[in-house]
């Protein structure tokens, strides 16, 4: 049975290395295959024969890679198949393990190989960076330590996809329910948001148990590489090199600064609007006119459909590649029950392409995350040509700054979904987006902060801190009565969960993307041509370099927040 949306594809260059019949996941079937690595290394007689040595572990990595992949994404798709489910831990449980040691075996053959200093400095010098870092961090006790974080991963995911409410006589799913907070009846929008709320608590202590058993295991991930906390090793581990804590420390006091007041402006203009003497949560999504809600579209077919007339109009070799998604079913768009929350892009990494699942029930929000989704697959196309697997892994503050670019630059074009007055509607609705995204990062990125500098923290300490930051970010929004789901809001940010410290890096990439839409104000055609050769360099360069060609500054600070604040304020002017 077939759990995946796709067919098989094939592998964008025939193997030379792998054979191609092989059950990668079977670890007797591939155990054999890094013997030969190991043991291949010795006949490398010249530069030549070494740079093909390193292509073949590219090759084995993408392959095993995209098998990782199309059992995560099987699982995803599915959370209630017993089938899906059974594959993707029979992947983390018996592939990874034993993968992770030969990977650090082959990064250490690399680093002592005599040859290696022959080897063109240029086009090895992030390669080498990072593979000193993989030899630098790993520790064997931890392979086991990993694979439980990732097994209380999938727990947390079945749980969130599994949750749906009963509202007037029909199941949904809490996704579904959020068509509901755009509704001008303003009851409606409170029964919907409290049934949502109230179903959310109901599992928020399975939620804190799995919460604290992931912490207690990166905590000792973090003892076990000679790390006094899991925040300076989790900045290690996730390469940064370019930037440190005292920075993101900085961008929050920039989005403190500069970001709050237009976020009160904005929510003070809300209320005024709909005539309130105080803003609830369900009156955040609603029209401040108490229009009818934009509704883009009815069917997934149809939001396709319109995305594509965006990407024909913006770009042609954009427009090429996400016809090509559709022709090869590399979406799974539709929200239903039984399917994880949120959206994501997946690189299949040996056929190069890529994957686009989202959870889509015909909210503005979700042609955004269309466009956005779509930036990312874009970027996974523009480096189908490079050999090396690991510069087919750009650093993700770059990753997003393709995809959120991408947001902006369709969104010039949103005529394709709506007429002109509900196009001005969508194009506010969405830098108020941003907006009010920026203190929602600094949010959760400030609490891992806090959460992984204080080892041995008490449930009580994080609610404490938890709700200091709410305080400082969370702008005029009135909580009174709903403490305890304030309380518990960060349950629902799956990055907390599945992938610590990843989401600061979207305030940095929106500092980029901001910067690239400006560009193309003053020229379009330069920037989408900078935007193209940044994202083909894939992860080769560093990231003030990647950054550089795409024709933004790498900084986060005061200095770059405030003409985007600017910028951002004069744009939504002109759409009031």
């Amino acid at each position: 049975m077939n759990l995946l949306p796709f067919e098989n594809l094939p592998a964008h260059s025939p193997r030379r290395f792998i054979p191609e019949k092989i059950d990668l996941g079977d670890w007797a079937q591939v155990a054999p295959l890094f013997d030969l690595l190991e043991k291949g290394v010795h006949r490398c007689e010249n530069v030549t024969d070494f740079e093909r040595w390193i292509l073949d572990g590219s090759e084995i990595s993408a392959a095993l890679d995209e098998e990782g992949s199309k059992r995560y994404i099987a699982m995803t798709c599915h959370t209630d198949s017993p089938e899906a489910e059974k594959a993707y831990l029979h992947f983390i449980e018996q592939i990874e393990p034993q993968l992770k040691p030969r990977q650090f075996k082959l990064a250490e053959i690399y680093l002592a190989h005599p040859l290696r200093k022959q080897l063109p400095a240029d086009r090895y010098a992030i390669f080498d960076r990072n593979t000193h870092l993989h030899v630098e961090l790993f520790r064997p006790e931890n392979v086991s330590l990993e694979t439980e974080e990732a097994k209380l991963g999938q727990q947390y995911q079945k749980l969130s996809g599994s949750l749906t409410v009963q509202f007037r006589g029909e199941e949904k799913t809490l996704v579904q329910m959020g068509r509901y907070l755009e509704e001008p009846d303003r009851p409606l929008r409170q029964e919907a948001w409290e049934l949502v709320a109230n179903r959310r608590l109901k599992v928020a202590e399975t939620f804190e148990v799995i919460f604290d058993q992931m912490l207690k295991l990166r905590e000792q991930i973090a003892r076990n590489a000679g790390f006094p906390n899991y925040l300076e090793y989790a900045f290690r581990a996730r390469g940064r090199f370019d930037y440190t804590p005292e920075d993101c420390l900085k961008f929050h006091e920039a989005v403190e600064k500069e970001i709050i007041p237009v976020l009160s402006d904005l929510q003070n203009e809300r209320r005024r609007h709909l005539q309130l003497s105080a803003l609830r949560p369900w009156d955040l999504a609603v029209d401040p006119l108490n229009r009818p809600p934009l509704r883009p579209f009815e069917k997934v077919e149809k939001m396709v459909e319109k995305t594509q007339q965006i990407f024909n109009q913006l770009d042609g070799t954009l427009s090429q590649g996400f016809q090509q998604l559709q022709d090869l079913r590399l979406l799974d768009l539709a929200n239903r029950k039984g399917k994880a929350p949120g959206g994501y892009q997946s690189t299949l990494a040996e056929s190069r392409m890529p994957f686009i699942f989202m959870n889509a029930v015909g909210l503005q929000r979700d042609v955004e995350t269309m466009l956005h989704e779509a930036g990312h697959a874009f970027h996974a196309l523009a480096i189908r040509s490079e050999d090396l697997y690991a510069y087919r892994n750009p650093p993700i503050e770059f990753c997003e700054v393709a995809s959120m670019s991408m947001e902006l630059l369709g969104n010039e074009f949103i005529e394709a979904f709506y007429a002109a007055p509900e196009a001005k509607r969508a194009r506010r609705k969405h830098l108020e987006g941003i907006v009010e995204i920026f203190p929602w990062i600094a949010t959760v990125d400030a609490f891992q902060h806090w959460i992984y500098s204080h080892p041995g923290h008490t449930r009580a300490e994080r609610r404490a801190a938890w709700g200091g930051l709410m305080e400082r970010f969370g702008g005029d929004v009135s909580w009174s009565g709903n403490e305890e789901v304030r309380a518990n809001l960060w349950h629902r940010q799956l990055h907390i969960f599945l992938h610590p410290f990843y989401y600061v890096e979207y305030g940095i990439a929106q500092l980029g993307a901001l910067q690239v839409w400006a560009n193309s104000k003053r020229d379009m055609a330069k920037a989408l041509h900078d935007y193209h050769r940044a994202l083909a360099l894939g992860g080769s360069r560093p990231l003030p370099e990647l950054f550089a060609t795409a024709g933004c500054r790498f900084d986060f600070s005061v200095q770059t927040v405030k003409p985007l604040v600017e910028l951002l304020r004069k744009e939504l002017a002109k759409l009031n």
